[in-house]
């Protein structure tokens, strides 16, 4: 039996439909007013909309192929955020994003579904990170979007690891868009040589090559978009570094699976723990990443 039609099997729920058009196993969602699609390989949200409207980005470029990270949506980075510390062959942002999760269940209920996904350590993950781990993802689709991500030690030594829930949110143009929430908070500098800064505006917009790790925050952030008439809220709880990407014209031109022009119409809002909030767990230990992300529309 294929393993589509083995999740149909397990899985015959209404609104509920597999995949593998792609290449990639899809799981198709459809409810009362959102629809959503997840990929079983990084346990990918590539879609939330609700009624008709996205709210993330998706480049019209990305590889669908196995052991390929997908270009938007949510990625899930784990256990290390960006290049890795000492060995650079290894893949930027670890392993969670490019490996197979398993799915353990969907809850169907009148307004909101919730689906369960789980990766653990084995045999390719401690080839190049020697620790015993559970990854336990939830998502909940509804009236908002909210992700769970828990982490578990199941190994006998502590270990420290990076996360972040990657979000690329879709805007209509990055000239016009403007980020709240952040204002007093230290940052790293990625385009400046990993400089230490600090932001001093309350609301700020995007005109060049973006890539900040803000650290020791958990506060709430806003993205305005006054074209698509959008105020997305991102809410979290157990992350306390926040990062904002945007590519720009030159980089976004470098990369394969994005399209030369797609800088313009998304901006990433990662909730995280990184760098000075990486997270080290003990024997038995656990931790929980939640966001929180929801289109208030502009007053």
């Amino acid at each position: 039996m294929s393993e589509v039609k083995e999740l149909e099997r397990r899985f015959p729920l209404p609104g509920v439909a597999f995949d593998d058009a792609t290449g990639l196993i899809r799981v198709r969602i459809t409810g009362p007013e959102w629809d959503a699609e997840v990929f079983l390989q990084g346990a990918h949200l590539a879609r939330f909309a609700r009624r008709g409207d996205p709210l993330l980005f998706m480049s019209g470029k990305s590889f669908y192929k196995p052991g390929k990270a997908l270009r938007g949506g949510v990625p899930i980075i784990f256990p290390w955020f960006g290049n890795h510390a000492t060995n650079s062959a290894l893949p930027a942002h670890g392993f969670a994003r490019t490996a197979e999760w398993t799915l353990v269940d969907i809850t169907r209920r009148e307004l909101d579904t919730l689906l369960a996904f789980r990766l653990s350590a084995g045999e390719t993950t401690l080839a190049v990170w020697p620790h015993e781990f559970t990854l336990d993802y939830e998502i909940l689709l509804g009236e908002q979007l909210v992700l769970t991500l828990r982490t578990r030690n199941n190994g006998s030594s502590p270990f420290t690891f990076e996360q972040a829930l990657h979000t690329y949110l879709l805007i209509d143009d990055i000239s016009q868009a403007v980020v709240q929430g952040l204002n007093g908070v230290e940052y790293i500098d990625k385009t400046d040589g990993m400089k230490r800064k600090r932001m001093n505006v309350h609301a700020f917009s995007i005109n060049s090559e973006t890539d900040s790790v803000f650290v020791n925050t958990t506060a709430t952030c806003v993205v305005e978009d006054p074209v698509l008439q959008r105020r997305t809220v991102i809410e979290k709880e157990g992350s306390n570094s926040t990062v904002i990407w945007n590519p720009w014209i030159e980089k976004a031109s470098a990369f394969s699976d994005f399209g030369d022009d797609e800088w313009q119409r998304m901006v990433c809002v990662e909730s995280a723990n990184a760098a000075d909030n990486a997270i080290t767990l003990g024997p038995g230990e656990s931790h929980e990443m939640r966001v929180r992300l929801l289109d208030a529309g502009l007053s």
